[in-house]
């Protein structure tokens, strides 16, 4: 187990096929952050420094990206990402705990629960890209290939370009020979991930079993986009309230502020 602590601590997890980068910080009860995107647990860090002050935060890099790794090949499914947030939770010797995911780490959280609830006292699903829950997915299937193809052809830019620009507040600014950060990530996720997560259906039957208060959650200014409609949705699905958060998609990121206060607010329901 990781002693509690304000200062952040580094460890290495152990995966089936790889290593996790798991980093805590803080004092008081335990709170594990998913990150989305290309899956970096230092895309919390400025809402980790936010809540650390009532939370010991447990954040990780997803496999494969940044420092941690994976040996595997082919598809990385939903359910492997949630068998390593499990592993993370086991490793931290956490019991019950609250967990955040945002975006693709919100799917995850999502499949976490709904194999492992008595492992996660409280999910906040923040904007979920769950796709398989709307009317029509065929538009946003067919674009979503159309980036996989791009990143596979060589034209990782055109890719990334294309998915941001559907993101609200993520499109990349037009500017002349733009440099991508991070690219081997970005071409994970388009290689590896991206299908994997369009393709997920959450199994609404064990999430209306499960013990776990889950809190489906978008943020106001991201209405209109593909990625508002599906928390929405898995309220309706569930029973549950629907709660908008500040910001956009990326608010976690880039309004961790007003963000943290908006988790604070739901943790105290528990």
């Amino acid at each position: 187990m990781i002693a509690e602590n304000a200062e952040s601590t580094g460890s290495r997890c152990p995966v089936d096929g790889g290593e996790l980068a798991v980093r805590t910080a803080g004092t008081g009860p335990l709170l594990l952050l998913i990150p989305g995107g290309t899956g970096s647990g230092d895309s919390f860090r400025a809402l980790s420094k936010q809540l650390r002050t009532d939370y010991t935060v447990v954040t990780y890099d997803r496999r494969g990206h940044f420092a941690s790794t994976d040996t595997t090949s082919g598809p990385v499914t939903v359910q492997m990402q949630a068998d390593d947030a499990l592993a993370v939770l086991e490793h931290v010797g956490a019991g019950p705990v609250p967990v955040f995911g945002t975006s693709a780490g919100a799917l995850i959280g999502l499949d976490l629960v709904a194999r492992h609830p008595d492992r996660v006292s409280a999910l906040i699903a923040h904007e979920p890209p769950a796709i398989q829950l709307m009317p029509d997915v065929t538009g946003l299937l067919e674009a979503g290939s159309a980036q996989v193809r791009l990143a596979r052809s060589g034209d990782l830019m055109g890719a990334v370009t294309k998915f941001a620009d559907a993101i609200a507040g993520a499109a990349l600014p037009d500017l002349p020979h733009l440099r991508l950060p991070n690219e081997a990530d970005w071409l994970r996720l388009f290689d590896r991930e991206l299908t994997q997560f369009f393709d997920y259906l959450p199994d609404l039957r064990a999430l209306r079993r499960a013990s776990t208060e889950i809190f489906p959650v978008a943020g106001e200014a991201s209405r209109g986009h593909y990625h508002y409609q599906p928390a929405r949705i898995l309220a309706l699905e569930l029973g549950l309230p629907f709660t908008e958060t500040p910001g956009a998609h990326l608010a976690p990121q880039r309004n961790p502020v007003k963000f943290a206060a908006a988790l604070r607010g739901l943790l105290a329901e528990l």
